[in-house]
């Protein structure tokens, strides 16, 4: 049917208006569009291009080499090797599987990591590097360059990983560096984004971490061209990092070791301060462990091991642990009654084999007493019941501040792990910390170093160091930072009285020079390098009336955990002292018999600088001295010899 002409004449109409205005919006979304194009290639042209160079353009961070550290006279503790690594590309490598399969008939993989880094290479990228071996031969990269044709996305890299050449002789000072953790990240509030680079040796322990900022260094950066899919296509800048700052610490490694040698077979410290400056010459503990392990990655048996040994390796003890000082805070007490004129040089009290206090008898070691005593008597034989005595007169408070000035119950700053504050108790602290009242039980049981009183060995070593020289010597172990001297641990006097002093130090040269004195077994013939000092024995458990009756175990019968610790602090020479050492042999016994000999020994290596003479000890021990040089000999690393007087 044909459509009527005014029908077919509106229609034309009706599409003429719409195709115009169609048309017409068209045009404007077309030249809005044009409009924006412009705006884009010519104002924005500069912001455009260089977001594009953003996208094609990536910045890398490159780890810069860490510091070394040193030991004072210029041996390398802690440095840095070339490190030969096997990585793998997975997208180069196709069937990857295969390609390690061959790859393990070339060099030692073990099972569990090859497996993990099958792993690793699944969850990252195909065109991201994977490590799949480290610390590999120079051989084994010879022979992987050599069968490259066969391993098709297997390359050997190289770089820069921490090494510790003394192994366990420096372990627990220098400590030890590892891959940076989540939890490392979480401890830091603005982490250095060298952290962030995968598998970035960060301190952990010691000096190494706590010096972690001057050892890092500045990161350096490469600029490198990317595909779109990531991938790398050239490089086309290079800027180094600033290396770490090298470090001398005060520490004598020939001492260091020696006096690890010394202590071998014995769970103990010892710590040698340099009178004249304060330095830390040894901090020892033993036994040890091979800081090594853990930056190569140490294994879950070895983990294991050090873990379950009751000996406890990891454990700074040095400067970490803490134990009643027995007999050897003796010298507080009887400085703080001195110093508060409660007592004379002359007086005496009577020591008949305990004492009764409150109700409760205090045994003196001697059972059978030892009569009347004086201040250098009783120090001399280490009469307890003395120092019972004049405890009750000088009052807690009063020991507790002697306590302090002498370094006991502080916190020193060193740079190293978990650094122990140790207990010098009074009535405040008892108040606060227990919620108890302070009893005279507690002040008589601390006039001996037994009670609440904890001491860590580097304390008692500051002590002995401030009661041969009378100053505020505060202990350094950092000496040079980038050849920068570091403040001297000398301070100004600590204001005892002298005269209190020189019958102290008399006193404590008759304890080893003495044939009545607690450690004249362990005395120095030569003179010029006579020591003074004071034996101390901490219990570890309390005897019960009912043992005393029957006869208290000796330390021999009973299991190794319930002996006591065996202690001794001491100095040397006599007439200029020039070193003071601290030595705890836990559970070892009597300090005059298991610590008082090895800090004699140790006292004779500093002075001498090496092996001593064996005329500096008696006649009846040279034999057994001489093999026991010959068998710690070996233990001392080459390199520069140690200067007594240096």
């Amino acid at each position: 049917m044909r459509r009527p002409p005014k029908d077919v004449i509106q229609s034309t109409r009706s599409i003429g208006r719409r195709t115009l205005i169609m048309g017409g919006l068209q045009l404007g979304v077309l030249g809005a569009i044009g409009f924006r194009l412009r705006d884009m290639q010519v104002k924005q042209a500069d912001q455009y291009r260089m977001l594009a160079e953003e996208n094609r353009i990536s910045m890398r961070l490159l780890p810069p080499a860490r510091g070394m550290i040193f030991d004072r006279n210029g041996i390398a503790i802690a440095a840095n090797e070339q490190n030969y690594r096997v990585v793998m590309v997975r997208e180069d490598a196709g069937d990857i599987e295969q390609v390690l399969a061959r790859l393990t008939e070339i060099i030692d993989i073990p099972p569990d990591t090859l497996t993990r880094a099958i792993e690793e290479m699944r969850r990252r990228a195909p065109f991201v590097p994977v490590t799949i071996l480290e610390r590999v031969s120079w051989d084994d990269v010879a022979q992987i360059n050599l069968n490259t044709p066969v391993l098709p996305g297997v390359q050997a890299e190289v770089g820069l990983s921490r090494y510790y050449p003394m192994g366990e002789d420096m372990a627990h000072v220098v400590g030890y560096v590892g891959p940076v953790s989540d939890y490392d990240l979480g401890q830091i509030e603005n982490p250095d984004p060298l952290l962030q680079i995968p598998r970035f040796e960060y301190g952990k322990t010691g000096a190494e971490n706590r010096l972690e900022t001057d050892l890092r260094g500045k990161a350096g950066t490469r600029r490198i061209e990317i595909s779109a899919a990531g991938r790398i296509i050239r490089e086309l800048d290079r800027q180094d990092g600033i290396a770490g700052k090298d470090l001398q610490l005060t520490i004598d490694a020939r001492l260091q070791s020696y006096v690890q040698a010394r202590l071998d077979g014995e769970s103990a410290s010892a710590v040698v301060i340099d009178l004249e400056n304060g330095d830390l010459r040894a901090v020892v503990s033993s036994p040890s462990f091979d800081p090594n392990m853990f930056v190569r990655g140490i294994s879950v048996a070895d983990w294991q091991a050090l873990m379950e040994n009751k000996y406890r390796p990891l454990a700074a003890k040095a400067v970490q642990g803490t134990y009643p000082p027995g007999s050897t805070f003796k010298m507080v007490t009887l400085l703080a009654a001195m110093e508060a004129g409660v007592i004379t040089a002359e007086d005496t009290v009577y020591c008949p084999g305990h004492a009764d206090v409150g109700g409760t008898r205090f045994h003196c070691w001697k059972r059978g007493g030892h009569g009347n005593m004086n201040l250098h008597e009783s120090m001399k034989q280490s009469c307890d019941v003395y120092y019972y005595d004049i405890a009750q007169r000088v009052g807690i408070d009063k020991m507790a501040e002697m306590a302090r000035k002498l370094g006991l119950g502080l916190r020193h700053d060193l740079p190293l792990s978990a650094v122990a504050t140790g207990i010098a108790p009074d009535r405040d602290w008892k108040s606060s910390v227990r919620g108890e009242t302070w009893r005279i039980g507690d002040t008589v049981n601390a006039s001996i170093g037994q009670g609440y009183v904890l001491t860590s060995p580097i304390q008692l070593a500051v002590m002995t160091a401030r009661l041969a020289t009378g100053n505020e010597i505060t202990p350094r172990l950092l000496r040079l930072i980038d050849g920068v001297e570091q403040p001297s641990g000398i301070g100004p006097s600590l204001g005892l009285n002298e005269n209190t002093l020189r019958r102290l130090r008399a006193s404590l040269d008759a304890v080893c020079n003495h044939n009545r004195g607690t450690a004249y077994g362990s005395r120095i013939l030569t003179e010029g390098r006579k020591m003074a000092g004071k034996t101390g024995t901490s219990q570890v458990r309390r005897i019960t009336p009912d043992e005393r009756a029957a006869g208290v175990i000796s330390n021999e019968d009973l299991p190794w955990e319930r002996r006591d610790h065996a202690l001794f602090v001491g100095y040397a020479p006599l007439d200029n002292p020039r070193y003071a050492v601290s030595v705890v042999v836990e559970h070892g016994g009597g300090g005059s018999a298991a610590a008082a000999p090895v800090a004699r020994d140790i006292l004779l290596q500093a002075q001498y600088g090496g092996p001593p003479p064996l005329d500096a000890y008696p006649a009846n021990l040279r034999e057994q001295i001489a093999a026991q040089q010959r068998r710690i000999a070996d233990r001392i690393p080459a390199g520069t010899r140690s200067q007594g007087r240096a």
